[in-house]
């Protein structure tokens, strides 16, 4: 699978992921740059698809239908497992309500092509879900079904690359290092930044992002000096989210 990104807005990130000059391009807003990658790589835009409902993943939805014969993939019917076949390789869909009530990741799966030798990662478009460094405010305000959704997230392959819906990455860190100043894995994290291609690894997420650490000896310390209750996983994951 092949994964271009391209950023809109102050700090949106949308894409368009490939195989076998099929494309699938999801939270679309940069319509232009999509549309010239189609042409540049010969692509045949297959579906279009968005992470969840706000106006700033859905905005270049209508132009990019309007222009391709793509097929729009509405996430309120998508099922939870469902697959979209994009030519030889699948990406699955994941219900993962939190920051909305119709929030979505798409998992591409890694694929290894008979006879070459190479297996591609995992790739996980995750919007508003989990991003790099941190994790959507909880808009639903249904915090055990963002948990959850975080913790199935947690699932997947360590080396699954995180590709989120904005790039807070410095804000994030910054605010990480609050809550663990001792944190030696927070330099190597933001050498790693890239503006122009904004990524992570599901192993990265685990030894920076707070709301993945919230088992971490240090950040249950700092919830219990807060009077916070660390009794249960839930409880844990929840005082990190009300620590921001």
């Amino acid at each position: 699978m092949q994964v271009d990104q391209f950023r809109y807005g102050p700090d949106n990130l949308a894409y368009v992921l490939s195989s076998d000059f099929k494309a699938i391009a999801i939270d679309p807003g940069a319509v232009s740059d999509i549309m010239i990658c189609l042409e540049e790589k010969a692509l045949e835009l297959v579906y279009v698809a968005t992470t969840h409902s706000h106006p700033d993943h859905v905005t270049g939805a209508q132009d990019i239908l309007s222009a391709t014969e793509a097929t729009f993939l509405d996430n309120h019917t998508l099922r939870q497992k469902e697959i979209i076949k994009l030519g030889k390789e699948v990406i699955q869909v994941y219900h993962t309500p939190g920051h909305t009530h119709d929030s979505l990741c798409f998992y591409a799966a890694p694929y290894e092509e008979e006879g070459a030798g190479y297996t591609s990662p995992g790739y996980l478009i995750s919007g508003d879900t989990l991003f790099n460094g941190t994790v959507g405010n909880c808009f639903s305000g249904n915090f055990k079904a963002f948990y959850k959704s975080i913790k199935s997230l947690m699932t997947l392959p360590k080396d699954t690359i995180i590709y989120a819906g904005h790039d807070y990455v410095q804000d994030s860190i910054a605010f990480a290092r609050t809550l663990e100043p001792d944190n030696p894995y927070f330099d190597d994290y933001l050498k790693k930044y890239d503006y122009t291609h904004v990524f992570s690894t599901l192993e990265d997420e685990t030894k920076v992002n707070p709301y993945l650490r919230f088992n971490a000896p240090d950040l249950v310390k700092l919830m219990e000096n807060k009077g916070l209750s660390t009794r249960t996983e839930f409880e844990r994951w929840d005082a990190v989210m009300h620590l921001g």
